[in-house]
């Protein structure tokens, strides 16, 4: 069902068809020519580096749960920081109504913040029919509501494999769930992003075998460096960098059988360097120190170190 055949030269008219017309979608016709692939993505002038805070290093105050802060309050401490721009996450929101989200973008503007894109929930390695059409339609909808807010990008996760299936039945169905999904996000101009988060994307060459695979022109990588636990977490990041359309940054890494170490973001900044990255590096705090402390102090360092190497 999910079974999609892609024409570059004519993926944007065939999306359109198919979720029809709207006044979203119009700004949009005729602006996105046939694309290159993603093998690897293209560079163009000198590595060039942006800060971003995720709303997600803030999730204890943002829970929608029991709030003590919205999302336009967590954009404005952002701003306060020092940020250049921010990633606010779906599950953040406490209404997604175009208006709602056109008055986050202005809120943003007048910070002088860019919405580097935004982050959607999902598991793409469900064997349930129907359970998959709903995370499809999830994610065509954030990618629909990012666009709106002017982001680049959606950070998507693929899953894992469950109970009593089998990780090759997984992948490929992963695999044709996402094309589908891309499909259908086409009119909105927003790379869907693949997070390295464990389950199928635990290691470089998995995450790496479902981008070739998909090989749609808006599907790319969301690389986060503290999501590999293998005993070379940086060689692995070094191998999806050329993919990479957005750079996620932790404060700390576990390789295999080590204890937690400090991440070296000077070593993170050359690789992405080396791999000409023209994007937002963006802290998604999960330490254990207070984040309100924390944070404008390693936004700080990020921001220092960008600086003396020129990105």
């Amino acid at each position: 069902m999910f079974r999609e055949k892609s024409d570059r030269r004519t993926f944007l008219w065939n999306g359109i068809t198919r979720l029809g017309t709207t006044s979203v979608v119009a700004p949009f016709l005729g602006l996105v020519p046939s694309l290159n692939a993603i093998d690897p993505l293209k560079r163009l002038g000198k590595p060039s580096l942006r800060t971003g805070l995720a709303a997600y290093s803030l999730r204890k105050y943002l829970d929608l749960k029991s709030p003590t802060m919205d999302i336009f309050g967590f954009a404005t401490k952002a701003a306060e920081w020092g940020f250049e721009g921010v990633e606010p996450t779906s599950y953040y929101f406490r209404e997604s109504s175009p208006a709602y989200l056109a008055h986050f973008k202005a809120h943003c503007s007048q910070l002088g913040l860019e919405i580097t894109g935004s982050a959607v929930g999902n598991d793409f390695c469900l064997k349930e029919e129907k359970a998959l059409e709903g995370q499809i339609a999830s994610t065509v909808q954030w990618a629909q509501n990012t666009a709106i807010m002017g982001g680049r990008t959606l950070r998507i996760f693929a899953g894992r494999t469950p109970k009593g299936d089998t990780e090759t039945a997984a992948v490929a169905r992963a695999i044709e769930v996402i094309k589908a999904t891309c499909k259908r996000a086409e009119p909105f101009g927003v790379l869907l992003a693949l997070e390295n988060h464990g389950g199928i994307t635990s290691t470089a060459d998995q995450l790496l075998h479902l981008v070739k695979a998909v090989d749609h022109p808006l599907f790319a990588v969301n690389l986060d460096t503290g999501n590999f636990h293998t005993e070379d977490p940086y060689g692995d990041l070094e191998k999806l960098a050329p993919y990479a359309a957005v750079v996620q940054v932790k404060v700390d890494m576990q390789p295999k059988g080590k204890a937690k170490e400090s991440m070296d973001y000077p070593r993170i900044l050359e690789m992405l360097s080396k791999a000409k990255y023209r994007g937002s590096l963006v802290l998604e705090y999960e330490g254990e120190e207070e984040p309100l402390v924390a944070i404008p102090r390693e936004g700080a360092k990020m921001a220092q170190l960008i600086r003396e190497k020129g990105l």
